[in-house]
């Protein structure tokens, strides 16, 4: 694992890697990772919050976790199983054997599934991201902050599983409800915004180094330009990137009225929104 000695260090890393972060990110970042408490990152859908998680792992050489959190998310798929199939193969093999069945036998580290927080536990030092825990529901986020305080987890049959160092946690929400304070007590906090327009082009230049100045100046100014408009799905920083690559992809090095119309399926997902920005494709573009 390499240690960052402050923030400009990690920063430096995680540029390294192709996210540009801003000192708020990186300060934030640098502070769980010093501190040993969980990022909660909050912010609207494409501002670089899983990205960020990805690019840590990748920075500081650790692996990467990633717990996707959805509606009905229990115990069981966030933290282990048991392999019935495979207990079930073992005990007739016992049997056959006509050798004695001792139950404790079933419940070893052989016949233990586990998922992602587990995983976790077991391999620390990592980053652990619980990716859209706005998903899941209330008694979710209540294990979870068990979990959390104690980087440990008792399994009755098994016994405990605990972390001798905590993973780095990066949680993300989109803000689809208010996630309870109680966890969000228990994590340093970060609201991400969308990129500021120098910050966006540098982004785009830095992770499609071959993109034109104008091309990456012109990509980024009209995606800021839609993202003012009352859109269903305002475009983030990746559908930007997609933008330019599928300009660069028709050989276009101008974003012009013909070229934007062509591949606006590139920066936005609903009908409604495109057809919104192509009526107004003339003054965003100006």
């Amino acid at each position: 694992m390499t240690v960052p000695t402050d923030p400009g260090d990690l920063a430096t890393a995680l540029q390294r890697t192709g996210y540009l972060a801003d000192t708020g990110i990186a300060t934030a970042a640098f502070l769980a990772l010093r501190m040993g408490r969980p990022l909660f990152c909050e912010g609207e859908p494409g501002t670089g919050k899983t990205s960020l998680a990805v690019a840590l792992s990748r920075a500081l050489d650790l692996k990467l976790i990633r717990l996707q959190c959805h509606e009905g998310i229990d115990a069981a798929q966030a933290l282990y199983e048991w392999d019935f199939p495979r207990q079930l193969l073992h005990l007739r093999a016992l049997e056959a054997a006509h050798r004695t069945v001792d139950e404790a036998s079933l419940y070893t580290e052989r016949f233990l599934l586990a998922r992602p927080l587990l995983q976790a536990l077991q391999e620390a030092p990592c980053v652990l991201l619980v990716d859209e825990i706005d998903r899941a529901d209330d008694e979710f986020e209540a294990f979870l902050l068990e979990l959390l305080d104690d980087n440990a987890v008792s399994i009755p049959e098994f016994g405990e599983v605990r972390a001798e160092k905590p993973p780095l946690v990066v949680l993300t929400s989109n803000r689809t409800r208010e996630v309870h304070d109680a966890l969000k007590r228990r994590c340093l906090y970060h609201w991400l915004e969308h990129p500021g327009l120098a910050r966006e082009i540098d982004i785009l230049r830095h992770r499609l180094p071959g993109l034109d100045e104008r091309l990456a100046t012109q990509v980024a100014s009209a995606v800021h330009r839609i993202r003012q408009l009352e859109l269903l799905k305002p475009p983030g920083v990746a559908e930007a990137l997609d933008w330019a690559r599928a300009l660069t992809a028709l050989d276009r090095d101008v974003l012009d009225a013909e070229a934007a119309a062509l591949t606006l399926g590139a920066v936005l997902k609903y009908s409604e929104d495109i057809d919104r920005v192509r009526a107004k494709l003339d003054s965003l573009l100006s």
